[in-house]
Parts: C-alpha cells; sequence; structure tokens
C-alpha cells in the first residue's frame, strides 16, 4: 500500500476513534511517552555550560530515536503503520477539545475559562467571554496545522520515520522552545527545527481554510497579516481562520500575569465573538481536514495507477 493510501486510512481512523479513553487510561500515549525523553534529556544536559551545543545533541538523540522507532515499526508492515499514523493524527481530539470551551461558555464564563485553560498556555483568570472564545478559535487554527496537516504532510513525504521526527521535535519545542532564562539556549535548536518542519504545512493549512471558505481572494491580505506575527508559522493558519470566520484574532493578551500587546490579526473582522464562532471554528476544521482528505486521497489514486 502507498503512504497515501496508509494515510487515508489513518486520517478516517483518528476521524471515527480519536482518543479512546478506555486505551489511553491504561496504557501511556505516544506523546507523553515523547514528552518524558524529552524530560529526560533536559533534565541531563540543560545545565553547566555550552547549552546551545547540549540543545543541539538533544534534538539530535531525539530525532535518530524517532527515526530508527519509524523503521522498526516499518518492518510490522501498513496496519501498523496505519495505527501509528492514527495515534499521532489529533483531528477528531482537537475538535473535542475546542468544542468543549463553547460547551462551557454556553454554561458561564468559569466553565468557558476551564475549558479553554486546557489547551492554551495564556493567562484565563481575567478573560471575558470574546477573549476566551478569541483563544479557542487561535489555538484551534494553529493545532490543525500542528496536530493534523504537517503529520500528515510528514507521513506523506517520509512515512511513519517522518511522522515520528516531527512529532518528537514538536513536542521538545512545545516544553523547551522558549526564551525564557532556563531555554533560551537549550531550546533554540528544537525551537529552530520545529520552525524549519513547519514551513510548509502552515502555508498549506491556511490554503485549505481559504479555499474550503471563501476562496483565494484574501491570499495578500492572509500573507500579509501572517507576516505580522510573532511566529513564523503560526501566523498563517490564524490568519486565514480569522477569515474565514470574519472574527479579530489575536490581539492583547496575558501570560506569567504580564499584558503582552499583540497586533490583531484581521482586526476589521468581528470581535464581540462567542460560542457560536468556536462551533463555526469546529466546522472550518472539518471542512480543512476533508480537503485535505479528499487531497490525499487523489495523490493515492494516482499512485496506484
Amino acid at each position: 500500500m502507498s503512504l497515501a493510501g496508509a494515510l487515508v486510512l489513518a486520517m478516517l481512523l483518528d476521524a471515527a476513534l480519536g482518543e479512546p479513553r478506555w486505551i489511553w487510561s491504561r496504557l501511556p500515549h505516544p506523546a507523553v511517552l515523547m514528552g518524558r525523553a524529552v524530560g529526560w534529556l533536559e533534565a541531563r544536559l540543560n545545565q553547566g555550560g555550552a547549552r546551545h551545543a547540549k540543545g543541539v545533541v538533544a534534538v539530535m538523540l531525539l530525532a535518530g530515536g524517532a527515526v530508527a522507532l519509524g523503521l522498526i515499526l516499518g518492518v510490522f508492515g501498513w496496519p501498523v503503520e496505519v495505527i501509528a499514523a492514527a495515534v499521532l493524527l489529533a483531528q477528531r481530539s482537537l475538535v473535542d477539545h475546542v468544542r468543549a470551551v463553547a460547551d462551557g461558555l454556553r454554561l458561564s464564563l468559569g466553565e468557558g475559562k476551564r475549558a479553554v485553560a486546557m489547551i492554551v498556555g495564556r493567562d484565563t483568570r481575567d478573560m471575558q467571554g470574546p477573549d476566551v472564545a478569541r483563544a479557542a478559535i487561535e489555538s484551534a487554527a494553529e493545532n490543525l496545522s500542528d496536530g493534523v496537516i504537517a503529520p500528515a504532510f510528514w507521513f506523506l513525504v517520509a512515512g511513519l520515520p517522518g511522522l515520528l521526527l516531527y512529532k518528537g521535535v514538536n513536542t521538545a519545542d512545545s516544553m523547551v522552545g522558549y526564551r525564557t532564562e532556563r531555554f533560551a539556549e537549550f531550546g533554540w535548536a528544537a525551537a529552530r527545527l520545529d520552525d524549519l518542519l513547519n514551513v510548509i504545512p502552515a502555508r498549506l493549512t491556511a490554503l485549505l481554510l481559504m479555499v474550503t471558505h471563501h476562496g483565494l481572494g484574501a491570499w495578500a491580505n492572509v500573507a500579509r497579516e501572517a507576516r505580522q506575527h510573532r511566529s513564523p508559522n503560526a501566523g498563517w493558519p490564524e490568519a486565514a481562520m480569522a477569515r474565514a470566520l470574519d472574527v479579530a484574532l489575536s490581539g492583547p493578551r496575558s501570560y506569567d500575569g504580564s499584558v503582552q500587546d499583540f497586533a490583531w490579526v484581521h482586526g476589521f473582522g468581528r470581535k464581540e465573538i462567542g460560542a457560536a464562532e468556536i462551533e463555526a471554528a469546529c466546522a472550518a476544521l472539518w471542512r480543512a481536514w476533508a480537503a485535505a482528505l479528499a487531497g490525499v486521497a487523489a495523490i493515492a489514486v494516482l499512485a496506484g495507477l
């Protein structure tokens, strides 16, 4: 079976089952194991001098281990590849987590803040309803790229080794890729490699969101706003989602008690938003996923000719 054919099955399996609690309540999820590996390397290497070089070594060890594991699992054939890829894709779980914010917000502001705190790193204490909705929608857009399109892209390019390499690096970036005193040097390699691996997927995600909504007429505007974003990649899906829903995203928010005055993305969009717009973002996630699935299926058909 071609990689595209295996990816079609994996995407469908992930969409149907998501992350069954009865499995992952008994077994550690692969993402958890990756996190433990990153934590083990960080605890042993992120000390003393030459932390920049040690960070490079850590990423090389993590990447090498991920590729080796992918090659080993690939020996067992396409059924194992399909199951492993489905586990490492996150479409269904992403939609479930984002929709939980809409459900919580309908109950009360406090429930909405508790739900959104599960998927974002910013401060939630002083959030109002529109702030909660923006945070949920931004997370939806960014994680569509990081958790669905990028893993699928790297599986299509390099099979299970490529997918595991991406997930390992992305996990490392989420844990140590911060410009803090502790991680600024050690996490540099993970952050830069993650940026590189997401260059194409982030822009592909934006393309999928735009094609499945209003077309590419506003592509120049999306590209301009994406380049103004603090992240070289996250701005692309965020700007495209903002246009797709006609809402304003980003803007001021608080991290660790300090307000960050970020620029608005699609600042002319609606700012008084709530649960309905979060639900619209969930629908956008499925539309983009369906377009991606159709594209992969077309590649699978062509590969079989």
